[in-house]
């Protein structure tokens, strides 16, 4: 799909059939609006979520072939499957552009790491009633599109502590 206003939106089957709707493509498609369009906060947040995606894309396609995989692989891989899963919505059901930033903050910044792939979902979940129930003044505020230090440390601790529920 082209768009003469906003760019180049590229679609892709693999990515649909793995259940990631839309199924765009974001290391080869292009925005020119996409960024100003968003609020502050969730620029803040994703601004590193498409070159993190694309490296884990390539990765991943790299790993396919077999043989060992350092550490930092795997991690990058790892990071990128949950980022996935995060970015998945169910259908008819948008999310709040805070409950969106904050999810995308545990991703960006690795925070799930302790949690297993299947568990993603049900981490995001019970960490946004966390967030709803402890910080609803912050959250409000990312919804605004501010993003300080210490909301920042706020959905970090939350993060840890609904990430400890999932150690085996």
């Amino acid at each position: 799909m082209i768009s003469i206003t906003d760019g180049q939106i590229f679609l892709e089957t693999a990515l649909f059939n793995r259940g990631i709707r839309p199924a765009i493509n974001v290391g080869i498609s292009v925005s020119r609006v996409g960024g100003s369009a968003q609020v502050k906060s969730m620029k803040k947040v994703a601004g590193t979520l498409k070159i993190d995606q694309a490296q884990f894309r390539e990765l991943e396609a790299f790993t396919k072939f077999g043989g060992d995989m350092d550490a930092v692989t795997a991690r990058v891989i790892d990071k990128g499957r949950k980022n996935e899963r995060l970015l998945i919505q169910p259908q008819y059901k948008p999310m709040p552009v805070e409950d969106e930033i904050a999810v995308i903050y545990c991703g960006v910044h690795g925070l799930l790491e302790s949690v297993s792939l299947d568990n993603v979902a049900e981490f995001e979940k019970q960490f946004l009633q966390l967030v709803h129930a402890k910080y609803p003044e912050d959250m409000e505020a990312l919804g605004k599109g501010q993003l300080s230090d210490e909301t920042g440390d706020k959905l970090k601790a939350a993060a840890a502590e609904v990430a400890a529920r999932f150690k085996a």
